[in-house]
């Protein structure tokens, strides 16, 4: 292993400066075992690198090659595998893990343990060693030849030290100076040897004569001593004599810092004192006018305001600490107390005094307002107390428990006023709606409630005259006596109209006046930074879907000041919702379809209220009443389709336009009118649809029931008057319905003009169907005549039968049974004879054809021709 050291240093480390420290025989683990070197480096040039580095002999030769090298900084772990085991496997960690088996555990350990003296020397203890035996690690001269080589060359690279410049510099000059210092080395050396006693003889010849000096230099020391020992003492007096100018000094500042500290103190105290006068003291004149102001007076409410503002400062004042302890401060404190406790019971005493004087003034103006539809105005009263609002706002900061009892006072007061204003002013709306007084105690309305109670709005059954007449609507009202709908002037309804729409265009203005002085008066914030957005919500009520107004996405937390004043709004005007309700139920008994009226405007006065405050009491209470309307509605429509259900035909005259249908066209000529660009126009539509369908299922029962009148008259009839209305009125909602409704109108007037046509050529009509059937069953047309029940003797027979004046006398016949089905009202008898005259002249036609192909020249035609058809239809029309 020496010789291989030696080899390798010399051909492989050598040439690139670098000297080897150990080595190890090694093969790769669970491979072929081709053995390789690893080997243990450093540089002879500083900075000092160590690596390691693999080597391998060469196959084609007996030399080695260098093939990897690892730096030493880059190994992270050496495992020996086994700490307490011999084993001659362990791992490099680079890279990746290298893993070796050793050729024996000698050269195993020797090698580790260079690694490690190099690791401790070089890199300061970064590698890892791990299943290492710590007696290897520790022991300091390693065994084994390879271990003493390493050794040795570690202390040649300990003790090595390279010449600077100058050196060099000088060795070259010597040298230079004897011939022969290259060639004889030893003598070179003796005579720097002898040169070297020469100068170190004179060197001590030289210390020797400078001994007198050395002498001198010393007596020298000594003196100096001397003087810093004199200094000495002249410092220590001096600082004795200071010591006592620190302690005067001292006595001086701290007579100074008391001085300072009593300056200070007196002058927090002077900030303190005018701090409590400023802030604690109340001027004479406010105190005079908290107890004996005048609050009637403009200047008298002005001064108390301004002092009752000025007593709220001096009791919020943020007292300091410990002011609260002072004597002086806790009377002050009392006295704002009471003169607090006395002011406010003074001015809820007068405040509860001018509510009452108010509802007694307010009450001898109702006389002059009970002839009229309108109701009395309240914004003297308003605006004579809103001069009291700063005062409510300092009694609702001061006292909030009188500030409470005057608002239950107010709404006590106020809600016994406007009961009485709100239920004289619906009276006066009842007796103008049925027309006096008189009629008013007809229908009930015995009071100011007007004990009204639901809507009973129902329609007559209706029946069918012989002379078919148009159908009537009745309403019944409160169960005394018939009105008809039909016959309700529109100047009645107009009317209505007008009434309703004043009834609610007073009580809004009246409703936000009073929701704005409320909040005014006692300081209740009425709107949100945060605006809430108007959605609607569905409620079912008896299968009817009923849109109600509702406020989302306002924030949880709602404003307790809004919920105040809705809660007084609605104690204050709790009576307008009842009232309302017990108007449309009048207005609903005297005719149902008034329901449509007070629906748009309703609707309009919801929306115009929601879009001021969505979550007002006047939002609110409007969006109530809106459901009672469209209960209403719904209860009108579902009356219209129930009396479809119900209606009943005579037997013994014609059925004519069926009531229902001229019912429909009544009320959506009305709708339309009522519903022109309002905001409900969803819920009429759905009204039409479920309205037209019962229309249509009605005329089919009807149609199906009828004895004196064909079922094609009474479906082309009413079907016909239905798409004639829907045409007309252009309700884009039934364009469906309409084209259904002309669909079903020429269906069955073809029905009916083939069914009451019939065969007016009887037995032509029977002889050609039997040419046909010989045809069919494959006899060619031209050989029909050879059939003996089907000759021209037969055909000519049949044709002498028919002759113009017989069937002249047909068709008036058949004139007359159509006049006979047909209504006057609907004026279709000119139609459907001019449909039975193209009718006829199609089966004449036909016939022709049938002689033409079937009996070629025989010469055989009808006795009448399509002028004699023309001419007896257009004879048969204007005789009648």
């Amino acid at each position: 292993m020496t010789a291989i050291k030696h080899a390798l240093q010399r051909d492989i480390f050598t040439p690139n400066d670098e000297r080897l420290l150990s080595i190890v025989n090694v093969c790769k683990a669970g491979k072929k075992k081709r053995n390789c070197f690893l080997c243990a480096t450093v540089t002879t040039e500083r900075p000092v690198q160590v690596n390691v580095v693999k080597v391998k002999k060469s196959d084609k030769g007996d030399f080695y090659k260098r093939q990897t090298a690892w730096a030493l900084r880059d190994l992270a772990v050496v495992d020996a595998k086994d700490a307490v085991k011999e084993s001659p496997e362990f791992d490099l960690h680079f890279d990746k893990v290298y893993k070796w088996v050793a050729s024996s555990t000698v050269e195993k350990n020797t090698f580790i343990s260079c690694i490690w003296k190099l690791n401790q020397r070089y890199l300061r203890k970064k590698i890892d060693f791990i299943n290492v035996s710590s007696q290897l690690l520790e022991e300091s001269v390693p065994s084994g030849e390879n271990q003493s080589v390493a050794g040795g060359d570690e202390e040649a690279v300990d003790e090595y030290q390279e010449l600077n410049a100058r050196e060099e510099q000088d060795i070259e000059i010597m040298m230079e100076g004897c011939e022969y210092a290259i060639a004889n080395a030893e003598a070179f050396a003796e005579k720097l040897s002898r040169e070297l006693q020469v100068l170190d003889g004179a060197n001590i010849q030289s210390i020797m004569a400078s001994e007198k000096q050395v002498n001198i230099l010393m007596k020298l020391l000594d003196e100096a001593l001397k003087e810093v020992d004199q200094i000495e003492l002249k410092l220590s007096s001096y600082e004795e004599m200071l010591q006592s100018v620190k302690e005067q000094m001292d006595q001086i500042s701290e007579s100074n810092h008391l001085i300072h500290l009593s300056n200070t103190n007196n002058v927090k105290l002077l900030s303190e004192i005018e701090f409590l006068v400023n802030h604690m003291d109340l001027a004479k004149g406010h105190i005079k006018a908290l107890q004996e102001g005048d609050l009637t007076s403009s200047r008298g409410i002005e001064a108390c305001t301004n002092a009752a503002d000025a007593l709220l400062q001096c009791m919020n004042v943020a007292l300091r600490p410990g002011h609260d302890m002072l004597h002086a401060v806790k009377q002050q404190q009392q006295r704002f107390s009471d003169l607090r406790e006395q002011f406010a019971r003074r001015l809820a005493s007068h405040l509860n005094s001018v509510f009452v004087q108010q509802g007694h003034d307010q009450s001898s103006t109702l006389a002059q307002h009970s002839a009229e539809l309108t109701l009395p105005n309240h914004h003297p009263f308003h605006r004579d107390l809103l001069r009291y609002a700063k005062l409510m706002e300092w009694l609702k900061n001061t006292d909030y428990g009188k500030y409470e009892g005057l608002t239950k006072n107010y709404m006590d007061y106020l809600s016994r006023l406007y009961e009485r204003e709100i239920k004289d002013f619906f009276e006066v709306a009842k007796i103008k709606m049925t027309g006096t007084t008189r009629e008013g105690k007809k229908f009930g309305l015995h009071g100011s409630s007007g004990k009204l109670t639901g809507s009973t709005s129902s329609l007559n059954k209706l029946s069918v005259q012989s002379s078919g007449n148009r159908r009537s609507q009745s309403s019944s009202l409160l169960d005394m006596g018939n009105m008809s709908a039909s016959d309700l002037d529109v100047a009645d309804r107009t009317k209505f109209d007008k009434i309703f729409e004043q009834v609610l265009s007073e009580l809004e203005p009246l409703c936000l006046a009073e929701q704005d002085f409320i909040s005014k008066f006692f300081k209740l914030q009425q709107h949100q930074s945060t605006s809430g957005t108007t959605m609607n919500e569905v409620e079912e009520t008896d299968g009817v879907a009923l849109s109600r107004s509702y406020t989302s996405a306002v924030p949880q937390t709602v404003s307790s000041e809004k919920d105040m004043i809705r809660q007084m709004m609605t104690k204050i005007f709790r009576c307008i919702e009842p009232e309302l309700n017990n108007l449309i139920a009048l207005g609903d008994k005297i005719d149902s379809f008034n329901s449509l009226y007070m629906l748009v405007k309703m609707s309009h006065h919801v929306w115009t209220a929601q879009n001021v405050d969505p979550a007002s009491f006047l939002s609110t209470t409007l969006g109530n009443v809106l459901v009672t309307v469209k209960r209403n509605f719904d209860k009108c429509i579902s009356n219209q389709m129930k009396q479809m259900d119900e209606v009943k035909i005579s037997k013994k005259s014609k059925v004519g336009i069926l009531p229902f249908v001229a019912e429909f066209e009544e009320f959506a000529a009305l709708a339309e009118s009522i519903f022109k660009n309002a905001e409900r126009r969803g819920d009429l539509d759905k009204a039409y649809i479920k309205l037209i369908r019962a229309v249509f299922d009605s005329v089919e029962k009807v149609a199906n029931e009828s004895q004196k009148t064909p079922r094609d008259v009474v479906m082309m009839e009413n079907f016909h008057h239905i798409f004639a209305t829907l045409s007309r009125l252009k309700i884009s909602c039934l364009e469906a319905e309409k084209k259904e409704a002309k669909q079903k109108y020429t269906d069955h007037l073809q029905s009916y003009v083939i069914y009451s046509l019939g065969q007016p050529l009887e037995k032509l009509n029977h002889f050609f169907e039997g040419v046909e059937a010989r045809v069919a069953q494959g006899i060619r047309e031209e050989e029909v005549s050879y059939q003996l029940a089907f000759n021209k003797q037969e055909l000519r027979k049949v044709i002498k039968e028919y002759p113009g004046k017989e069937v002249k006398k047909g068709l008036d016949n058949l004139y007359k049974k159509v006049d006979k089905h047909l209504c006057e009202e609907e004026n279709l008898l000119q139609v459907v004879w001019h449909s039975m005259q193209d009718e006829f002249i199609r089966q004449y036609k036909h016939f022709e054809g049938l002689i033409a192909r079937c009996y070629p020249g025989s010469g055989i035609t009808m006795e009448f021709t399509i002028q004699d058809i023309l001419d007896y239809c257009s004879s048969i029309a204007q005789s009648h």
